[in-house]
């Protein structure tokens, strides 16, 4: 089972120095993969729960300043050469999708094939409001903008006609070095999601889900699967834990149980902190 990270680009974590220093640590100790978050703008207050606190509000502080994540892993990409660079995750739903290929792709192309695209449709209403797109349909509207991005990166002249989008033939190069193009791994916990990630994914990411729920939500993801004529063969599966839930024995019981990858989520504000919780990654075993 491979292991990777999980942050959050904000405050001391958003610059260069710390970028630097997170390039050579995580190759350094063998981590397989850097995975960044995405928020345009926060909001001192707003009403769209966050599903993975109890009380609903979300861990950062409108001023946290997350870095944008295809700026960040732009950086990484050209400060490592092993390492995988992946989105954890990137909201689609409020994107235009040329753009978005267009980022994936050139990243692809800059990292030399080392790009996860791991994708969902957010959370956060008032986002979507403050980019002018809406919030009503947003889960049709990402699988649209996935079909897009799918005939962006793998046709040599690429149209859709959707509901949400129509693209007229038209060329996106550079196509991206992983063929046919770089893994999606669709996030969320809802049968919508699941569906998604069955028609679109080569990959599930689920977030928060502890070692004793995973088996239903698998049960689920292999119906959905089989829906779409396929199985887990072939197909990853990543799970980023709670945050502060790792010890001891975790890898072994998410390992047990199929996870193919474990996306430790590490909070780090500066090169010592950054050090110290890699560190007590390793201490734990996982």
């Amino acid at each position: 089972m491979e292991i990777g990270v999980l942050f959050g680009l904000a405050y001391g974590a958003g610059r260069p120095e710390f970028l630097d220093h997170l390039a050579v640590a995580v190759e350094e100790r063998g981590i397989a993969s850097v995975w960044v978050a995405e928020h345009v703008v926060l909001f001192d207050s707003y009403d769209s729960p966050y599903p993975y606190s109890r009380d609903g509000k979300a861990p950062l502080p409108a001023d946290a300043g997350l870095l944008e994540p295809f700026v960040a892993l732009s950086y990484l990409a050209a400060r490592t050469t092993t390492v995988r660079l992946g989105t954890g995750i990137c909201i689609v739903g409020q994107r235009n999708p040329l753009y978005t290929a267009k980022q994936v792709a050139d990243l692809d192309v800059l990292s030399r094939g080392r790009v996860d695209f791991g994708v969902g449709i957010g959370w956060l209403r008032e986002e979507y409001e403050a980019l002018g797109v809406p919030w009503a349909n947003r889960g049709p509207r990402t699988d649209d903008h996935l079909a897009v991005m799918r005939a962006l990166w793998t046709d040599e002249v690429s149209s859709y006609s959707g509901r949400y989008y129509e693209l007229p033939p038209s060329r996106l190069y550079p196509k991206p070095v992983q063929t046919p193009h770089p893994p999606i791994h669709v996030g969320g916990g809802s049968d919508a999601a699941l569906r998604r990630a069955a028609r679109f994914g080569q990959g599930y990411y689920g977030m928060n889900i502890p070692p004793e729920e995973l088996p239903a939500v698998l049960t689920r993801l292999d119906a959905e699967l089989e829906n779409e004529g396929r199985s887990r063969e072939g197909f990853q599966i990543s799970i980023a834990p709670a945050f502060g839930s790792f010890g001891p024995g975790l890898a072994d019981r998410y390992r047990d149980l199929g996870v193919d990858r474990l996306i430790v989520p590490l909070a780090a504000f500066g090169p010592e902190d950054l050090d110290r919780a890699l560190d007590a990654l390793t201490a734990a075993g996982v």
